[in-house]
């Protein structure tokens, strides 16, 4: 049986609009947060869960971690129905939230980590061997007598995923994990969350807006938009539908060199470097690159995709979101 069983999912909020003047009652309306969402998840996958805001996103997070009861529709998470068993639910689960936090504010971070392991029941042993594999592995050896308002976001990111992996569970929920990090924290939380899922085979379910963290972490992706899925596989063949613009760079040997190219590819100059934008739809890779070998010999060359971000908000747009 599947880790995650999601079968014709569907759950409804009630909107009441401001009241118009004259009326003793406000409107309501019926908003469909997830439509007929169907999906699997086996144990040990990495899924990045996409799509722009208001999509439906956190409330299928929600549904899952037993927080929301979904209006019609089957759940099973490892053999349980999160709403049902709720309990014994969220002793199997992480949720790490980038812009909410579980871990008190004002003691140290040890202290919060001592509080969680009573409330898991996490025997001392245990507790104390997951601890130092932890802070070794997020780099928070130093910090745990430091109080969680004196870290640093990337550093109070760390910690967070710290305290939701104490009692180790099997499925953990990111929503935004590296929102607002810089460059090296969001490397070093990637390189712990494929270090996570490879060593304990933790299932991740990866909500984000930053498609460079699913690029890097996800080998799967789902696309939803108003509350229904449209597109599940991998990132790859996602992109390559739409990746509408490429660029290529060259510097030649003889910097006077000036490639015939087809008309549809936009040529242009730098000094002496030579730079040529097309679409890839239009024009293949293969014979752009074959033109520019035959203009002469080429010192250094890079071809370089659309951002990843522009490349998403086309295929919102294509659909509609």
């Amino acid at each position: 049986m599947s880790y995650i069983h999601v079968d014709h999912l569907q759950k409804t909020f009630i909107i009441r609009k401001k009241r118009e003047t004259g009326r003793l009652l406000r409107e309501k309306e019926t908003v469909f947060a997830l439509r007929d969402l169907s999906f699997v998840i086996e144990k040990g996958e990495l899924v990045g869960y996409i799509g722009p805001n208001g999509a439906g996103k956190s409330t299928t997070v929600k549904i899952l971690s037993g927080i929301l009861t979904p209006d019609s529709g089957n759940v099973s998470v490892d053999g349980r129905i999160p709403w049902e068993s709720r309990r014994e639910h969220v002793r199997n689960i992480g949720v790490v939230f980038g812009q909410r936090m579980q871990l008190w504010w004002d003691v140290p971070i040890l202290d919060s980590y001592g509080l969680l392991k009573e409330i898991y029941r996490i025997p001392d042993a245990d507790y104390r061997q997951r601890l130092k594999e932890l802070t070794e592995a997020l780099q928070l050896e130093n910090l745990l007598r430091t109080p969680l308002r004196q870290l640093s976001l990337g550093q109070r990111m760390r910690a967070e995923l710290c305290g939701s992996l104490l009692h180790r569970p099997g499925l953990l929920f990111l929503d935004e994990p590296t929102i607002g990090l810089d460059a090296v924290s969001k490397l070093a939380l990637r390189d712990f969350l494929r270090w996570e899922n490879r060593e304990h085979g933790t299932t991740i379910l990866l909500t984000t807006h930053d498609m460079e963290d699913i690029a890097a972490l996800c080998s799967r992706v789902m696309v939803l938009g108003h509350g229904q899925k449209l597109y599940d596989g991998d990132l790859p063949a996602l992109l390559e539908k739409y990746d509408t613009s490429r660029t290529v760079t060259v510097r030649f040997e003889d910097p006077e060199t000036m490639p015939a190219l087809p008309e549809e590819a936009s040529l242009s100059r730098e000094g002496d470097l030579v730079k040529v934008v097309y679409a890839p739809g239009q024009i293949p890779t293969p014979e752009i690159l074959e033109k520019l070998q035959q203009a002469g010999t080429i010192r250094e060359m890079t071809i370089q995709p659309q951002n990843i971000d522009v490349l998403i908000a086309a295929m919102y747009r294509e659909m509609d979101l």
